[in-house]
């Protein structure tokens, strides 16, 4: 459905369960990764992409310090009061909202309850930043509903510590940051030290692809904190040599390799790939912004390797995925999206293959999985904010 169409569809479900219409519409984008897989949290670099697949909100006020929260993808919901809020394990994707809202709080902000419906194209549990999609609408709604304002930047910081503390994914920065900052027509050279970034415009010849394998996977509890504790791990272990390392992003290739065997060997094969992956996202701004499809394949594919064969991040689903994407027609590059174990792939596309790519890969995909995927281009959308 289109924009008009969705809009109208949204305001029904919402009268029909409050009585009213909405008075007030946010959203927020989810968002790919063209480069820097597991590198935010290692406070590395990252070559980030909002995507017009967006979550919106639409709220009316209240006046009793009690927010309700519905949506329309995801079973559940219900009332929390802002003055207690705690877990809701009945319908635990509303925690992503509760703990916007207890850190909101945190940080000072006075809320204001709200009556909400949900509705979002980004895809769940893929890799795409559904969460952060929802924590940044849900920021920008408290933001609506409560006149106040709030820098886009603490908002992403809020809507990690929320993932961090509240719902229990130890997740970097990546996805918040993306959401809340995303500009359209161009991606974003994230520096996740520093939370700053710069544009890095995408040519009108290719186009972004993603794939998604429909391998449905969860972050929290799984081996995504285990590789976190890895890379941290080799930190301190580098400390003895390098006094002056706070995070992996802080030694070169060479400063490693010098220490490299002198690491247990799972602890240096995660954290050579973090090092690794770090200089290819330096290396793909050069590379986007010149066209050189032969470095873009080049790129990639060590991207995929590496998380692949050193980071072990991968899923059978990713390997059949990847097989397709490069026999399709028109592609120029492919690898991981998101924080792997299934989840989503990414391909650059020649603008005028797109469709003989989707095609061929959905076929190719289908062929051996007998699962159907999704394989969709995306455009660069902009940030998190008002509807």
């Amino acid at each position: 459905m289109n924009s008009v169409e969705r809009k109208a569809f949204v305001t029904e479900k919402f009268t029909e369960r409050f009585g009213t219409a909405p008075e007030l519409w946010s959203r927020a984008p989810g968002r790919v990764d063209l480069m820097g897989s597991h590198t935010d949290y290692n406070l590395g670099y990252v070559m980030t992409m909002t995507i017009d697949r967006d979550t919106w909100i639409a709220a009316r006020p209240r006046d009793d310090r009690k927010v309700a929260i519905y949506s329309l993808d995801v079973d559940g919901g219900g009332e929390f009061d802002l003055d207690q809020i705690e877990h809701d394990a009945a319908a635990p994707w509303t925690n992503y909202v509760r703990g916007i809202a207890k850190y909101l709080q945190a940080a000072g902000y006075s809320l204001t309850g709200f009556d909400g419906f949900v509705h979002s194209t980004v895809p769940f549990g893929s890799g795409v930043s559904s969460s952060a999609a929802l924590e940044m609408a849900v920021g920008v709604m408290f933001q609506l509903v409560s006149s106040v304002q709030i820098d886009p930047v603490q908002m992403a910081l809020i809507g990690q510590q929320a993932e961090n503390k509240f719902v229990g994914v130890n997740s970097g920065i990546l996805d918040q940051y993306s959401s809340a900052m995303g500009q359209a027509g161009c991606a974003l050279l994230l520096d996740c030290k520093h939370l700053t970034s710069r544009s890095v415009p995408i040519a009108e010849s290719l186009h972004v692809v993603i794939c998604d394998t429909r391998a449905k996977r969860t972050l929290a509890g799984t081996e995504y904190g285990e590789r976190r504790a890895q890379c941290e791990q080799g930190v301190r272990l580098l400390q003895q040599w390098n006094p002056d390392i706070a995070a992996l992003r802080d030694t070169t290739l060479e400063q490693f390799a010098s220490h490299e065997k002198e690491l247990p060997h799972i602890v240096a094969r995660r954290c050579r790939f973090i090092i690794e992956e770090n200089q290819r996202v330096l290396d793909l701004a050069e590379a986007l912004s010149t066209v050189d499809t032969v470095r873009l394949n080049q790129l990639f594919a060590a991207s995929y390797a590496g998380a692949r064969d050193q980071y072990e991040i991968g899923a059978p689903a990713m390997e059949v995925m990847m097989r397709a994407m490069l026999s399709g027609p028109g592609v120029v590059a492919a690898r991981q999206a998101g924080a792997g174990f299934g989840g989503c792939l990414v391909a650059l596309v020649q603008q005028s293959r797109v469709e003989a790519f989707a095609d061929r890969v959905t076929r190719a995909y289908a062929a051996e999985m007998a699962i159907e995927p999704k394989v969709y281009p995306v455009q660069a959308a902009p940030g998190a904010g008002p509807l």
